[in-house]
């Protein structure tokens, strides 16, 4: 065993170490959200509607992709971390390559589904022509070419292991701001290139990933002292590769789950108000990851550092940055909260997106938002010591069993309206779940 330095996750005074880990990694994911949307502005200018829903019809494999990707990420983090904790570098190094052989392994499942699975999966949502074709262009492009997005997010958990955050919000924003640049020029064939329509977005997405994923790599070969990519540790350990997927797999079903949330949703909504509560309901889910995202890069930041101090076995430090995290998320949330109340209107108007559906939408489910702040970061505390399985026992609970029966039952008025108070409902119990889970989980820290 060689050993290592005390890593600053051990010895920076928790506030601090908290917001220098997790405010880049916020920015970068709020440029993620940034061209998320830009995706969704330019195809609704483009072809209105129409291309709207059908990125709606889309959203549940790309969320799969991503959710695959980031739960694989996920264990990589945890275990990574834990053993810079335990100094142990070895195992340190080793876990980085077999992180890197997953992400290919995932590659490799998500090109079959672009080749074989996209035209069922887009025609099980919906019977309109024009909204299928659109679907099945962009999602097979984002599937067969997908290996960008893998390569990127596994880059930027190495990075966010041993604390080099800033190093990852740069591998982050370099994909987000190539594909801002190349929506517009590749939706609308600006600058000489061709009239791509929604493919255009599609392809800038997938380009987007590519670009981060290699300025991750660079970075992590580059500027990564704590980590040593070496090519012998690309031989798949199986024993290793378990232990990443025991706590990777859970955060993947837990992400998953929102996928067949938006599925289902996407189904309920299909009959009423002449599908517009489909378009509705992407455009909210686009415009709600500028609230989200922030939050989630508050957890990347505070995974590792419980993780470490786990393997450090420094109690004091693992619940004062849990302290710290839910304060940040739920101040986070008022804010998200109060803009949802307040300008439903010229958030829907950027998409010309319809205000009687829209609005009552917009401010009926963002009462979730404050109960969520604190659920997803309790949640991210039972990842980082390694109890995933509350976690994606708590998303079965607010996502299948509450929200979609609850959606159903509501959508049975007939008024579409009726559906959205499905969310708030689901998030006040998986609340009640989470706060269970955190006292069982801090009652077996006693070391």
């Amino acid at each position: 065993m060689t050993a290592v330095k005390e890593n600053k996750m051990g010895t920076w005074p928790e506030n601090k170490l908290l917001l220098n880990m997790s405010v880049p990694i916020m920015i970068s994911m709020l440029v993620q959200a940034l061209y998320n949307v830009v995706d969704t502005f330019f195809v609704a200018r483009y072809a209105g509607d129409v291309g709207t829903s059908a990125l709606g019809l889309a959203f549940p494999v790309q969320n799969l992709m991503i959710a695959v990707a980031v739960g694989t990420g996920v264990g990589v983090n945890a275990l990574l971390s834990r053993s810079l904790g335990e100094k142990n570098q070895a195992k340190a190094d080793k876990i980085g390559m077999q992180g890197i052989v997953l992400a290919f392994a995932c590659y490799v499942l998500f090109l079959l589904v672009g080749i074989f699975g996209t035209s069922p999966i887009v025609r099980a949502q919906s019977n309109q022509a024009n909204v299928i074709g659109f679907a099945e262009d962009y999602l097979q492009i984002c599937c067969v070419l997908s290996i960008g997005l893998f390569m990127q997010v596994i880059m930027e958990r190495l990075l966010q292991s041993t604390g080099r955050t800033m190093l990852s919000m740069v591998t982050q924003g370099a994909g987000a701001i190539t594909n801002i640049i190349l929506d517009p020029i590749m939706i609308e064939g600006w600058l000489g290139c061709p009239e791509f329509g929604i493919k255009g977005a599609a392809y800038a997405t997938v380009i987007g990933q590519m670009v981060a994923g290699v300025v991750g790599l660079l970075c992590n070969i580059k500027r990564n002292p704590d980590l040593h990519l070496k090519i012998h540790n690309l031989i798949p350990d199986f024993r290793l590769l378990g232990h990443i997927l025991l706590i990777g797999v859970p955060s993947i079903i837990m992400s998953a789950i929102g996928s067949v949330m938006t599925f289902s949703l996407n189904n309920i909504l299909r009959p009423l108000a002449n599908g517009i509560g489909v378009a509705v309901f992407s455009v909210y889910f686009k415009l709600q990851s500028f609230v989200f995202m922030p939050i989630f890069g508050l957890n990347n930041g505070m995974v590792p550092i419980i993780a470490y101090n786990l393997g450090a076995k420094k109690r004091d430090r693992i619940i004062k940055t849990i302290k710290l995290s839910v304060v940040y998320a739920t101040s986070i949330m008022a804010v998200g909260l109060l803009v949802f109340q307040l300008f439903p209107d010229q958030l829907l108007n950027l998409f010309k997106t319809d205000l009687t559906v829209g609005e009552p939408a917009f401010r009926i489910i963002s009462l979730c938002f404050v109960f969520a702040g604190v659920s997803i970061v309790i949640c991210s505390v039972c990842q980082a010591v390694g109890k995933s399985f509350y976690s994606m026992f708590v998303s079965i609970g607010r996502q299948l069993v509450v929200l979609v029966p609850a959606a159903y039952l509501l959508s049975l008025s007939g008024n579409v309206n009726h559906i959205w108070w499905a969310f708030p409902i689901a998030e006040i119990l998986s609340l009640c779940m989470c706060l269970f889970f955190l006292r069982t989980v801090l009652k077996r820290l006693d070391f």
